[in-house]
């Protein structure tokens, strides 16, 4: 699974690698481009947010059919088992076209600028894909409220954020998921992606692990 620096992109400042600078003001600056079709990062994430609000729909259901008929039932359970394995399988199929038409706008390149420095980093989108983001997302949540669909309203809503900064006093958990080329930052109920190439991971990770006074362990490092 390969990830690219984008072509032409050269970081000011003192080139510290090949992607990444120090500019002036300490801070580190690269840019990365995720591919859409060949890393599926972005596609299971919306798969999980529906994935969950499907799976919390059944488990009230469920409470429901116990509470209504006095008990537990195998065959009421395999019934609901079946519309919900249908439910599934639909999800699936629009995230997946779903995330295809996104890709397919977004030119299969999902572009990112990073600034990192002692007190946190900031994860940006770059200003041409973020106002397509934006409006992807605006016509999302339009269309999952007159639909009824809360689930694809707050993907929607969600996918207009185009931007995060992750502060390292706050920061709870690094890890690092080479596969993806990516370093999960968790500070509270925010999960910050973090990108670069996978000769950069290292030097980032370690970086955010050296500036973080309040990680829960030293950080992990995954395949």
């Amino acid at each position: 699974m390969e990830n690219e620096t984008p072509r032409g992109v050269e970081p000011a400042g003192t080139r510290v690698s090949e992607n990444i600078s120090l500019g002036s003001d300490g801070k580190y600056r690269w840019t990365y481009a995720v591919n859409l079709f060949k890393n599926p990062v972005f596609f299971l994430l919306v798969w999980k947010i529906f994935f969950f609000i499907v799976l919390g729909i059944f488990a009230f259901t469920t409470v429901v059919d116990l509470i209504d008929w006095g008990g537990f039932s195998w065959a009421r359970t395999l019934g609901q088992l079946k519309i919900f394995g249908i439910i599934f399988g639909v999800m699936t199929a629009l995230v997946t076209v779903g995330y295809l038409i996104y890709a397919a706008v977004m030119r299969g390149k999902y572009v990112v600028e990073f600034e990192m420095d002692e007190r946190g980093v900031l994860h940006r989108q770059v200003a041409s894909q973020a106002k397509k983001a934006q409006k992807i997302g605006g016509a999302a949540m339009a269309a999952g409220i007159l639909a009824g669909n809360y689930g694809a309203a707050a993907s929607g809503a969600a996918s207009q954020r185009t931007e995060m900064y992750s502060e390292f006093s706050r920061t709870r958990k690094v890890k690092t998921r080479r596969l993806f080329s990516e370093i999960k930052v968790v500070s509270g109920l925010e999960h910050n992606r973090v990108y670069a190439a996978k000769e950069d991971l290292d030097f980032v990770a370690d970086y955010m692990i050296a500036h973080c006074p309040n990680l829960k362990g030293k950080g992990e490092k995954g395949a």
